[in-house]
């Protein structure tokens, strides 16, 4: 490594090993989702082998929601989460978006109540801007995918 790029930021501190690497990112996909994946397991029909959990408030339900989500605030899980949720059926959560942690907050208390949960990356926000159905006190909506988020001419984005 040159004298220039160890000084520049991005390599100040160097890449983990392969192996390290390697270790992080499968430990990262064993606590993440994505709102692709999540949504075609949704629309592909039958048992998608999770339940999907909203845990945003009810006024930001009622503004905009995944068709098929439970809905359980974070601050109701510890509560409510027995009666809603089947302990063997693993659990994604999502909250509003990236700027927003609530979807860990949720995620936390439920793996703290010995659930097998992951977290949906994006949350809702990147539900709607993907270009996915979503349903509001006043019906079923649908806006254009952003191109700046979605593959706009095909299904698959190929990542």
């Amino acid at each position: 490594m040159t004298t220039e790029t160890a000084t520049h930021p991005v390599l100040r501190v160097p890449p983990a090993a392969p192996a390290e690497a390697a270790a992080f990112f499968r430990a990262s996909l064993a606590f993440h989702a994505d709102v692709s994946d999540v949504a075609a397991a949704l629309a592909a029909g039958g048992d998608p082998g999770f339940v999907l959990l909203d845990s945003r408030s009810t006024a930001a339900w009622d503004q905009g929601h995944v068709p098929g989500a439970v809905h359980l605030p974070t601050a109701l899980i510890p509560e409510q989460a027995g009666q809603l949720l089947d302990p063997d059926v693993p659990v994604v959560t999502h909250c509003w978006g990236p700027g927003c942690n609530g979807a860990t907050r949720a995620a936390l208390a439920l793996a703290e109540l010995g659930y097998r949960v992951k977290e949906m990356l994006g949350g809702f926000e990147y539900w709607v801007r993907e270009g996915f159905a979503y349903d509001t006190w006043e019906g079923r909506e649908q806006r254009a995918a952003d191109p700046l988020t979605a593959p706009v001419d095909d299904a698959d984005c190929g990542c």
